[in-house]
């Protein structure tokens, strides 16, 4: 696979390509907080209360069968906003939302989504394009779960969380890696100490450090460049 350039993380992204006065009137309703590894924003059948745009923050989009498996179906970085059933009309989530990157990240009540996303404004037509996004990683990633090796969609997966996070060093232990992957703790190890082997990556003790980009994308699917071209596709500036 040829060498995908990486993006730099851009601050609250999404809502930097809001033009400067609607911007400035959204304002108010925006606030800075901090998310902590695995915090949980909202669970199945919770009402959502307030939406979030991560500046450097990661949240995991999971899905359970049963209230047993666990299943990562989508991830949400700088590029868009957890609480997407807000806009979509929604009250109350089908999924639960998890902090898988510490960082911070701007928080709006709903109600007050509500009101902006009801006026003719760019935020709107924004999250419309982003909802097109999420949809195709979602999709492309069930895909990937059903048909590809473990080895490789760890590569994606970790590619996917690099584009997302500053720097190359993140928290991440087996629990999380296999929800994320749905294998057993077993594979992950397995999939994990191959990538180390190579010299890709380091693992140890909840911690996973990106050492070769180059080396991941060579070890990944196809299913991460689609993505990640839907990603890059994602206003980040007027």
């Amino acid at each position: 696979m040829p060498a995908v350039k990486r993006n730099k993380p851009v601050t609250k992204r999404l809502l930097a390509a809001l033009p400067k006065k609607e911007y400035q009137e959204l304002l108010p309703n925006l606030e800075e907080v901090t998310l902590s590894f695995g915090d949980i924003l909202f669970e199945p059948g919770d009402l959502i209360r307030h939406v979030d745009f991560p500046n450097n923050s990661i949240i995991s989009l999971l899905s359970a069968v049963e209230d047993r498996e666990i299943l990562e179906v989508g991830i949400v970085g700088n590029e868009g906003m957890a609480g997407l059933p807000v806009f979509m009309g929604v009250r109350r989530s089908r999924n639960r939302a998890l902090v898988q990157g510490e960082g911070t990240a701007m928080r709006m009540k709903a109600v007050a989504l509500r009101a902006q996303i009801s006026q003719d404004g760019s935020l709107h037509n924004l999250l419309l394009r982003y909802t097109h996004s999420l949809l195709t990683q979602i999709s492309q990633s069930a895909a990937c779960n059903r048909f590809h090796w473990v080895n490789a969609r760890l590569a994606r997966w970790l590619l996917m969380t690099h584009d997302r996070v500053e720097g190359d060093d993140f928290r991440l232990t087996q629990e999380f890696l296999s929800h994320m992957l749905g294998v057993r703790r077993e594979q992950v190890t397995l999939a994990a100490s191959a990538l180390q082997k190579q010299k890709y990556i380091s693992y140890n003790r909840g911690h996973i450090k990106i050492l070769k980009r180059a080396g991941l994308e060579n070890v990944s699917c196809k299913c991460y460049k689609l993505v990640k071209d839907e990603y890059d596709n994602v206003p980040s500036r007027t």
